[in-house]
């Protein structure tokens, strides 16, 4: 039902139809919290609190996956090469517990992402709803780091910040431009001005939506395949191999057709399988795919080792973007206190 109920949302989220006359005063209540809420932080009504190392914010202004995840890893391993000790805090959607995140620790208890960053870049992972108590207690238990990646949480205020780079997809992430519910948006579009740079994983501009003198400097972000690996990560195997078998591609991400449509683009046999972002996948969701050969994204593989799954294998993807983006950030950590 949930599915249903999510895919029915995404539908109408495309355009404007009859649905909205529902939807819209909806958004319209909805938009007047935002706005009175991140006024309420301006002013120091609702208290924010600083960290004492600074803090980069990774999110977007749109529900669904636009790729921030493996953007958070890339800028760990960007700053760890440049000499930086970097840690991460999270929400940890989809999960229920708190605290340090292990390459190891279960995705089902801390969510499948801060498990995927702390399997990734080996660097300190914190889960907690409230980010400004995730990075305190990150701190006291890594003293050493001394810079704080935030995956996600543009619009936790509690938490000040010292940048904040907001991830999109052009072509997918605003649908109809409308607020929550009636459209995909947290946040509207002229929030993009404030932020310090946007990635976009789209690639077809943002003329459209704003003027381009309004916006801050645009970076464009492209995945590229690492390999195809067992979810045991004990081998590889090949695209040709790949090519003479029936694959089944699933996704259980904000936005399967990506993954699907990237899938198509390598030629393979293939049916394709979308599950609702954070799926808990169990043993049932493979029951009849036990004699097929499976394509998954690395965040739906973490979630699925525990499982028994005879012939499964996964994408790791890394980023490739513009090294500007990596100068803007080294440009405003210079004038933050380290």
């Amino acid at each position: 039902m949930y599915a249903g109920f999510n895919r029915w949302f995404n539908q109408q989220w495309q355009s404007i139809g009859l649905a909205h006359l529902v939807l819209v005063p909806l958004s319209w209540l909805f938009g007047a919290l935002v706005v009175v809420r991140r006024t309420l932080y301006q002013y120091g009504i609702l208290k924010s609190y600083h960290l004492p190392v600074p803090v980069i914010v990774v999110g977007n202004i749109s529900v669904g996956g636009t790729g921030k995840t493996p953007l958070v890893i890339y800028l760990v391993e960007q700053l760890k090469q440049l000499g930086y000790t970097p840690g991460v805090i999270s929400r940890g959607y989809g999960g229920n517990s708190i605290g340090e995140v292990l390459a190891t620790s279960d995705p089902i208890a801390f969510g499948d992402e801060p498990v995927l960053i702390a399997k990734r870049t080996d660097c300190p992972v914190w889960v907690n709803a409230n980010r400004e108590e995730a990075g305190r207690a990150l701190l006291q238990a890594h003293s050493a780091c001394n810079v704080i990646i935030s995956d996600d949480g543009l619009q936790h205020y509690r938490l000040k910040r010292d940048i904040e780079i907001v991830v999109i997809n052009s072509k997918h992430s605003f649908g109809n431009l409308q607020l929550l519910p009636a459209g995909p948006m947290r946040e509207k579009v002229s929030r993009l001005a404030a932020v310090d740079g946007i990635v976009d994983m789209g690639r077809v501009g943002l003329k459209a939506i704003m003027p381009e003198e309004a916006l801050p400097p645009v970076f464009a972000m492209s995945l590229h395949m690492q390999g195809i690996f067992s979810l045991d990560e004990k081998t590889k195997t090949s695209l040709t191999a790949l090519k003479q078998q029936y694959v089944v591609a699933m996704a259980g991400i904000g936005h399967p057709e990506r993954f699907f449509n990237f899938v198509k683009g390598l030629g393979l046999n293939c049916e394709y399988r979308a599950f609702n972002d954070h799926h808990a996948f169990t043993q049932q969701d493979f029951a009849e795919l036990q004699e097929k050969t499976l394509l998954m994204t690395e965040k739906d593989a973490v979630k699925c080792r525990q499982l028994t799954l005879n012939n499964a294998w996964y994408l790791p993807v890394e980023v490739q973007i513009d090294a500007q983006l990596m100068l803007l950030i080294l440009s405003k950590l210079a004038k933050s206190k380290i």
